[in-house]
């Protein structure tokens, strides 16, 4: 049965170059970081998070859910169905491995 996976999110609006990976120590524990070309406004870059974290988690976009922060850089995910696999490639990013562009 596919779990519910809840993703901490720290986002970097702005970014002149898109990546998913490293970690920031943030209110909701550790966080994965991603950077968004997309300007803080109008939820602009919470979409372009969202579908960054999709793709770097190999899901669909449909599959991942803002749960809360809309108005923060930090920001809980919410991403269901999400198999072993989810959880070890956002372990993989988060933890060490190279970002994803």
């Amino acid at each position: 049965m596919a779990d519910v996976l809840t993703v901490a999110v720290r986002v970097k609006p702005g970014a002149s170059r898109a990546r998913v990976g490293g970690r920031y120590d943030g209110p909701h524990g550790p966080a994965l970081v991603i950077a968004v070309n997309a300007p803080a406004v109008d939820g602009r870059a919470t979409e372009a998070a969202r579908r960054a974290l999709a793709g770097a988690l190999g899901v669909r976009p449909a599959s991942v859910s803002l749960r809360t922060g809309a108005a923060s850089r930090d920001k809980l995910f919410l991403v269901a169905p999400a198999g072993p696999e989810s959880a070890a490639r956002l372990g993989r990013l988060r933890d060490g491995a190279a970002p994803v562009a």
